[in-house]
């Protein structure tokens, strides 16, 4: 059940607890360097496959398994985590859920075994999605008409994030050895917890439905909202043909480029370039050219290992691909939850429970066929695979498009 705000103390934009933490503008930059440490947590394994398999004594396919299974646990916890911000006062919420994040960093980086290191890697995911819990707190927040301004912005952190994490951990494996991410990374959390704690503005959801009621409603908007299917499915090919780049060109730059873990970080640094896409494309999509934009952006991402395939002897040419193909599925993401908050602002956090999760589903599978169309096939196999990912997002494109005109037609 939803009932109109009645207290102002309680709104982010306007209450007091706002006025205290400087402007919205400021508090969009403090969320974007939250969501970026939160979600460099399910990236920092990544370019150390190579060394965790060395550690553990286990394969590159097995080693891939830290992959896919902080990806499904990210799943598990914006399936079951996520809606709670629609429920729960959300400053409380993100800061507990930051601790629970450090404990598992901690207890990882000690792990003897890769049982133990595998099932804190769930954890590790479960946990991490308190990102999801602020990117729609930013729209709550933003002013009317600017929400995919200020969506973008805190987006922009979260790329800058999910790149710059590969370049951390692989220099600090280079120096201090694998594990030493994990524990800077435990220690962030806990600096992040007490920072958000003073930072946010204590935000009550205007919901009074159970925990079981909110879990059910996701699934009927899921179901009586097509734009919301269509965007998280193509959203789900963009990241799956990402996670596939990314969980193989580690890989792929030490057996036939002779990389070190150090040049590995320099190249994921040049990834970094995408993050521009996150503003650029929030002001497209505020502009009302985020239809078209999207489906570009599906063209360029499948574009991007056609070059990735062709320039598969040249770093330079597979750098390139690297930074087209992240502005690619960032713009794509920012753009589709432009339109999915817009659908229905007081479920936004169910909303994009339903839009993430698919995403990331998305991601785990990509993942887990990843290294083993590595292991028998090459990277030439693994660009097949991120040609046709983001083509299946864009005929679900199409398909919406014909859809609607033909009901605008049928209406006339």
């Amino acid at each position: 059940m939803t009932h109109p705000a009645s207290d102002p103390a309680t709104d982010p934009r306007t209450g007091p607890a706002a006025r205290s933490a400087a402007s919205t503008r400021t508090l969009a930059l403090v969320m974007a360097v939250a969501c970026g440490l939160t979600v460099a947590n399910l990236y920092y394994g990544q370019p150390l496959l190579d060394l965790v398999a060395d550690a553990f004594d286990v394969g590159q396919g097995t080693a891939s398994l830290v992959v896919t299974l902080t990806q499904v646990g990210y799943a598990a916890g914006l399936l079951f985590l996520v809606p709670l911000g629609d429920l729960l006062e959300n400053r409380r919420l993100v800061t507990r859920l930051l601790l629970g994040t450090a404990v598992s960093l901690a207890v990882a980086a000690a792990s003897p075994v890769f049982p133990l290191f595998l099932a804190l890697s769930v954890l590790i995911g479960i946990t991490s999605v308190i990102v999801q819990i602020l990117v729609p707190m930013a729209a709550h927040l933003a002013p009317e008409g600017r929400q995919g301004e200020y969506v973008g912005t805190v987006m922009s952190g979260l790329l800058l994030g999910i790149l710059l994490a590969r370049t951390v951990s692989s220099a600090l494996a280079e120096v201090l050895g694998w594990r030493a991410i994990y524990v800077v990374s435990a220690v962030l959390m806990v600096v992040l917890s007490l920072v958000l704690r003073r930072m946010l503005p204590v935000w009550r959801p205007d919901h009074s439905s159970s925990y079981a009621g909110m879990l059910a409603s996701v699934w009927r908007l899921v179901r009586t909202e097509p734009v919301l299917r269509q965007r998280a499915f193509a959203q789900a090919m963009m990241f799956g043909a990402f996670t596939a780049y990314w969980t193989a060109i580690a890989y792929e730059l030490i057996d036939e480029h002779g990389f070190s873990q150090g040049e590995i970080a320099l190249f994921a640094l040049v990834g970094a370039g995408g993050a521009a896409a996150a503003p650029l494309a929030g002001r497209i999509a505020d502009r009302g050219h985020g239809d078209w934009a999207s489906g570009l952006a599906l063209v360029v991402a499948s574009a991007t290992f056609v070059l990735s395939l062709v320039g598969q002897g040249s770093w330079v040419l597979l750098g390139v691909a690297a930074v087209v193909l992240d502005f690619a599925v960032q713009s794509h993401q920012v753009m589709g939850q432009h339109v999915i908050y817009s659908l229905r602002p007081e479920a936004r956090a169910r909303i994009n429970t339903a839009y993430m999760t698919t995403i990331f589903v998305g991601g785990s599978i990509a993942s887990l066929f990843t290294g083993w169309l590595h292991g028998h096939g090459g990277w030439p196999s693994v660009c097949v695979l991120g040609i046709v990912l983001p083509l299946l997002g864009l005929a679900s494109w199409l398909a919406l498009r014909v859809r609607t005109r033909a009901r605008a037609v049928e209406g006339m």
